[in-house]
């Protein structure tokens, strides 16, 4: 993977780490499956993620046991190697030419080591950039955190699926969203593609235009028949570089698209023309 310069943002001492972060091991992974998972909760009780991320884990966490714990508590436990813990990160990566810091959710093990990056790390999705309010990805908590199981449940039984950029193995599924109604936010595209009209010329399959609320609640009704986009990008903020693409499944909570994309002069911030006509093969 890249070099990363990470921060645990929710500690209330900033802990700064440069490290490369490897691939995570079969080892670890079993070490996750046999854990007790802790969710870091952040110092303001009254965040949006709190609420949310408790809200969900309680209906959802199914992999392992957990409890919930505060970001003091995470700095005093995360050496104790018998420990995951389900943690909201931020991240940035070195080596872009422009580096703005990302909000991950991600799944880690407990290591006796002095740098945070040197944790295990069995598995990590981008939420949003750093600035940006929380009920920008608050709603698809549930969602995500259903995938990341998934996801570690996947790995565990095959291990070779363990490598860079393994999202992309879920590409697979691609064909598959011609079969299911596709829900995105407006924001989620790019501005290009933002009118229906603009849409339907490069994709002909089942898709709506839809609020935060109507995803969230077909997340909580495992809705199968429902697919939406996770998109994660600047939405105006200073500093613009990245752009991740994720298409969920609301019932399954499989994978079915990703991609990532570096803002440029023909690339935008949000779901791309290119992307639309990637499904519509």
């Amino acid at each position: 993977m890249k070099k990363l310069s990470l921060i645990i943002g929710l500690v209330a001492i900033t802990l700064w780490g440069m490290a490369q972060r490897n691939l995570v091991r079969p080892e670890d992974v079993k070490a996750f499956m046999a854990s007790t998972t802790y969710v870091v909760l952040e110092n303001n009780p009254t965040s949006q993620f709190n609420i949310e991320i408790r809200e969900a884990v309680e209906r959802s966490w199914k992999i392992t046991p957990y409890k919930f714990i505060t970001a003091k508590e995470f700095n005093d436990m995360r050496k104790d190697i018998d420990k995951s813990f389900l943690v909201l990160i931020q991240m940035r990566f070195d080596k872009d030419k422009i580096a703005p810091t990302y909000n991950f959710l991600s799944v880690s093990m407990g290591a006796a080591v002095s740098k945070i990056t040197d944790m295990p790390d069995i598995c990590s999705v981008p939420l949003s950039y750093k600035d940006l309010p929380e009920d920008t990805y608050t709603y698809k908590l549930e969602g995500i955190i259903r995938f990341m199981q998934n996801y570690i449940t996947a790995i565990n039984e095959n291990p070779k699926l363990i490598k860079k950029d393994a999202f992309k193995f879920y590409n697979k599924n691609m064909k598959q969203v011609k079969s299911k109604e596709l829900w995105v936010i407006e924001s989620g595209l790019e501005k290009s593609v933002r009118p229906l009209a603009e849409i339907r010329k490069v994709y002909k399959f089942n898709i709506k235009v839809v609020n935060p609320e109507d995803i969230q609640k077909a997340i909580q009704e495992k809705n199968p028949n429902i697919l939406y986009l996770h998109k994660v990008g600047p939405e105006g903020s200073r500093l613009q570089w990245r752009v991740w693409k994720m298409i969920l499944g609301a019932g399954d909570d499989q994978l079915y698209y990703y991609d990532m994309h570096t803002i440029s002069k023909s690339k935008g911030d949000g779901f791309l023309s290119k992307d639309f006509a990637k499904i519509n093969k």
